[in-house]
C-alpha cells in the first residue's frame, strides 16, 4: 500500500535575503544532502502548526509569519512511498538559528543554492526561489520605439521576468524583428531580468539567435501539445522552458517535457477572451496542487492579486495589461 507522508518545509529568509539550509545526517534517508528544514505533519496538525513546531525543534527559531510558496508531490521507488512537501516562506521569526539536532546549518544566497546537492524533491523549491512573482508578457505596440518604451517602463517598475511575445502580424519586416529582439534583450539584461522568447514558428527561422542573449523559450498550449522530448533535447540545450496551459493534462505534459515553469489560464474573465470559461481561484489551486514546477496565474489578474495567487499555491501572476502600459 502506498504511504503518503505530508511534510512542512520552511524557506527561512534573513535580513540579507539569505536562505537557511541544513545538512542531512549521513545515516538518515538521503544522508549527506542539503535540505530546507522542516518535518512530518503529525495527525491533527495544520501545515502552519507543524512548521512552527518543526522549526523550533530543529533550529530553535520561533516562526512568527509565513506564506505558501509551492506544494510538491514526489514519489520514492524505495519503500513505495510518496511525500507531499508543503513549502512555506518564513518572513518573520525570532531567535538565532542553531542545529539543535547536531546538523550542520548555513545561510546561502539564492544563486548559491544551485551549487549544493539537494534531494530531487527539492529542485522545484529552488526553481520557485529563483523566479520572481511577476511575469510580464509583452503586448501590443505601434513600432519598435513604442515597444522599447513600454518595456523600459515595466523594467523601471521592477519586472524581472519578461516573455517577449511576437507574431508575424506585429511586424513590418524581419529586419525589424531582429533589431527589436536584440534591443529588448539587451535592455532586459541591463536590468537583470530573465528573458523568455515566445515567437511564432514562422518567425524563428528568420532570426539569428546566436547574437541574442536570452534565457529560454515560452510555448503556447498549441505548440506544447505538438512537442516531444526528442525535439527539446536538441532545441533547448541549456535554455529554460515555460509553457501556457489550460488544464491539468497540459500541466502534466509540461512537466513530462521538463518545463521549468508554467502559466495556467484563464483564472478570471478577460476582455480579450470573453467567451473563455474562467477557472477561478479554487480550481486553480486544485489543478496545480502537487505540481513539481512553479506555476503563475494568468488571465484577468492584476498586480494586487499576487498575494491571492500565493495563498492558492501559485508562484505569482503573469499578465499583459497589468504590466504593459
Amino acid at each position: 500500500m502506498l504511504e503518503i507522508i505530508h511534510v512542512a518545509v520552511a524557506v527561512i529568509v534573513n535580513a540579507n535575503n539569505q536562505i537557511c539550509i541544513s545538512l542531512r545526517h549521513k545515516n538518515s534517508h538521503q544522508g549527506g544532502l542539503w535540505e530546507f528544514p522542516g518535518g512530518k505533519v503529525e495527525q491533527g496538525e495544520t501545515i502552519e502548526v507543524a512548521l512552527v513546531r518543526e522549526i523550533k525543534e530543529e533550529l530553535s527559531l520561533d516562526v512568527r509569519q509565513s506564506r505558501p510558496i509551492i506544494t510538491i508531490s514526489h514519489h520514492y521507488q524505495e519503500g513505495n512511498k510518496s511525500v507531499v512537501l508543503h513549502v512555506r516562506k518564513v518572513i518573520s521569526y525570532k531567535g538565532q538559528a542553531t542545529g539543535v539536532e547536531g546538523q550542520q546549518i548555513k545561510w546561502v544566497s539564492i544563486p548559491e543554492l544551485s551549487g549544493h546537492d539537494f534531494p530531487a524533491a527539492n529542485v522545484a523549491i529552488i526553481q520557485a526561489l529563483q523566479l520572481p512573482d511577476r511575469y510580464l508578457i509583452t503586448g501590443k505596440f505601434s513600432d519598435n520605439h513604442d515597444f522599447i518604451s513600454k518595456l523600459t517602463e515595466a523594467l523601471k517598475h521592477g519586472i524581472k521576468l519578461v516573455q517577449i511575445r511576437l507574431k508575424a502580424s506585429d511586424l513590418n519586416d524581419n529586419v525589424q524583428l531582429q533589431l527589436l529582439i536584440e534591443s529588448a534583450t539587451m535592455l532586459c539584461r541591463h536590468s537583470s531580468a530573465l528573458i523568455m522568447l515566445n515567437i511564432s514558428p514562422d518567425l524563428v527561422d528568420t532570426l539569428d539567435l546566436s547574437v541574442i542573449d536570452f534565457d529560454g523559450f515560452h510555448v503556447d498550449s498549441r505548440t506544447l501539445n505538438l512537442l516531444s522530448t526528442g525535439d527539446l533535447k536538441i532545441a533547448l540545450k541549456d535554455k529554460l522552458l515555460s509553457a501556457s496551459c489550460h488544464s491539468r493534462d497540459e500541466l502534466n505534459y509540461a512537466v513530462a517535457l521538463h518545463a521549468d515553469f508554467a502559466v495556467l489560464s484563464p483564472v478570471q474573465k478577460t476582455q480579450s477572451h470573453p467567451d473563455a470559461q474562467a477557472i477561478g481561484w479554487d480550481r486553480f489551486s486544485t489543478m496545480i496542487e502537487g505540481m513539481p514546477i512553479p506555476i503563475y496565474a494568468l488571465g484577468g489578474v492584476r498586480e494586487n492579486d499576487i498575494e491571492t495567487a500565493w495563498q492558492y499555491g501559485g508562484q505569482g501572476i503573469a499578465a499583459i495589461s497589468a504590466f504593459w502600459k
